[in-house]
């Protein structure tokens, strides 16, 4: 996520494709309007190009037909661009693997997930290592070498109705945690 490195949001929404558009929106945003948003993003471009946050914010209202409450319609289109641009999920991919490498059986790691991009890749990651290496029966392995490296610690953890009155940006928090056990 080092600015100095890679291509600025910015740049990216001036040449990509309206296709390349919808994608990221709908993979990182889950934005139900992708192709509503592209469209609009593309022709306005050919008119004038995008130089700020708030007139990309502007677009992205207009063309979305509905509202959600508490929540700008720009917030999934911002995240999905975001993620896609600092390599959000291949970065935290990365930094779980280099974690549980890292941990002394017995430590502990925490996750808290933002959202459900991350939540869905965080969990997949924990139940892949929880398991284990995964061969099929014939595969000419010892037994040994078939167990789990972690443990899950509890269920998933939420905010519950006092947190999220004194903070209202939890409503989304996961926290995980699993303990190495090899």
């Amino acid at each position: 996520m080092d600015p100095s490195q890679g291509q600025s949001a910015a740049t990216w929404l001036a040449i990509a494709e309206q296709s390349d558009i919808t994608r990221v929106l709908r993979e990182y945003g889950e934005e139900r309007f992708a192709k509503r948003i592209a469209s609009a993003i593309v022709t306005s471009r050919s008119d004038t190009p995008l130089k700020t946050t708030s007139q990309l914010a502007r677009l992205i209202e207009q063309a979305s037909p509905i509202r959600e409450k508490h929540k700008h319609p720009a917030t999934r289109s911002f995240q999905a661009i975001r993620i896609y641009i600092n390599d959000e999920l291949g970065q935290l991919q990365r930094g779980l693997i280099q974690a549980i490498e890292q941990l002394a059986i017995g430590g502990r790691l925490a996750v808290i997930c933002f959202h459900s991009l991350e939540d869905r890749l965080v969990k997949r990651f924990f139940r892949e290592q929880a398991k284990g290496d995964d061969f099929p029966s014939h595969f000419p392995i010892q037994a040994d070498q078939l167990t789990p490296t972690i443990k899950p610690i509890g269920k998933a953890i939420k905010a519950g109705p006092e947190e999220l009155a004194q903070n209202p940006r939890a409503r989304s928090a996961v926290l995980r945690v699993v303990e190495k056990i090899a």
